[in-house]
C-alpha cells in the first residue's frame, strides 16, 4: 500500500521492534519474527483496551497522520 502510515512497536513476545500501520490500533496482530499475537497499540495512548471506543483510537490515527504531513516538505 502506497503511503501507508506506520508507527512504532516491540513485540511483547520477542522484543523485536515492529513497524505497524495506524490503521491496525487495536486490532490483533501477529509479529512477523516469532508469530506472537498482541494487540496493536501506541505506547502514548497508554494500555490498549478492546473495549476502548473505536473514536479515540481513531482520533490517535489522525494524529499520527497529521504529524507526518507536518514533517512532510510543503505538508498538505
Amino acid at each position: 500500500m502506497a503511503g501507508a502510515t506506520y508507527y512504532i512497536q516491540s513485540c511483547p513476545i520477542c522484543g523485536r521492534r515492529l513497524q505497524v500501520r495506524v490503521e491496525y490500533l487495536g486490532k490483533q496482530v501477529s509479529c512477523r519474527h516469532c508469530g506472537g499475537q498482541f494487540v496493536a497499540r501506541d505506547s502514548r495512548m497508554g494500555r490498549a483496551d478492546p473495549a476502548q471506543p473505536t473514536n479515540e483510537l481513531l482520533q490517535r490515527a489522525e494524529q499520527l497522520l497529521n504529524a507526518l504531513t507536518a514533517q512532510k516538505p510543503g505538508g498538505r
